[in-house]
């Protein structure tokens, strides 16, 4: 003998409908903890240029020293909420600190979207994480630290022990692929246009990269350089004897190569042959 179902029991969702909840939800995890660490990276690109602990004193306001409490911390919203001002002093918050935030959230959104729940996206989080505060270093300081270049390393090595991300070899090739060619251009040109922080990125991303990533990544980042370096003397934001930083530059092909490498690099070969 069969019951009729209680009125109140749900059905069973369909499978595609689950998935569509599940990837929603995790999306907006992502969207979060990115915006989190925005939060954190403004921190970090603020404090570490100038040997200061990143961990200690707590977040304040730089003009009037308050310590911020939890409600001035919200990535993003405490800033359009405050309308760009401290609520103690009053005095203007520069609007950078709502897009990095903004910025790192997003790029943990479109990385869950592009890896789905897997090593491959842990890695990305990381070097985004570690590529957007370089990128905002190079920019205030002309130095990429060798704490951010240190951490990558470290990371890499414990990744690629645990998951085996790389195969080793291709690891080194890559790596040497990607910094000597900057060590040779440094040494020869005297650290004009870069520095030895440039070569430190660059030996440390080969390690994720690989040979033939590490290459196009190379060879992009000469591209943007020289098309957004000769839009910016032409648009006077920057003069000839400004200094122009490289490493935002590399950060940009990295990401490049990230999401879309394998697709140029297939169609580079086949056009080849």
């Amino acid at each position: 003998m069969t019951y009729p179902l209680p009125f109140n029991v749900p059905k069973a969702q369909p499978t595609n409908e689950r998935t569509f909840h599940m990837d929603l939800y995790f999306a907006i995890v992502f969207l979060i903890l990115g915006l989190l660490v925005g939060s954190f990276l403004n921190v970090v690109i603020y404090r570490l240029p100038e040997g200061e602990s990143i961990v200690k004193p707590p977040s304040h306001c730089p003009s009037c020293n308050v310590r911020l409490k939890p409600i001035d911390l919200i990535p993003v919203f405490s800033w359009l909420f405050l309308k760009g001002r401290c609520r103690y002093c009053k005095v203007a918050i520069s609007p950078r600190y709502a897009l990095i935030e903004l910025l790192t959230g997003v790029s943990f959104l479109i990385s869950y979207l592009y890896a789905g729940l897997t090593w491959q996206l842990l890695v990305l989080l990381v070097l985004l994480s570690v590529l957007i505060a370089d990128t905002f270093i190079d920019m205030d300081h002309q130095i990429i630290p060798d704490e951010l270049n240190i951490f990558l390393f470290v990371f890499f090595i414990a990744i690629n022990l645990v998951a085996s991300y790389i195969p080793w070899s291709d690891a080194i090739f890559g790596a040497l692929a990607g910094s000597l060619p900057l060590f040779l251009l440094v040494v020869l040109t005297g650290g004009a246009g870069m520095g030895f922080g440039d070569v430190k990125l660059m030996f440390v991303l080969g390690l994720y990269l690989g040979l033939w990533s590490t290459l196009l990544t190379l060879f992009l980042s000469f591209i943007y350089g020289g098309i957004f370096g000769v839009l910016l003397l032409a648009t006077g934001i920057k003069k000839r004897k400004d200094a122009i930083p490289f490493g935002p530059w590399i950060a940009i092909a990295a990401v490049t190569v990230l999401f879309f490498g394998d697709q140029i690099i297939n169609w580079y070969f086949g056009m080849m042959f």
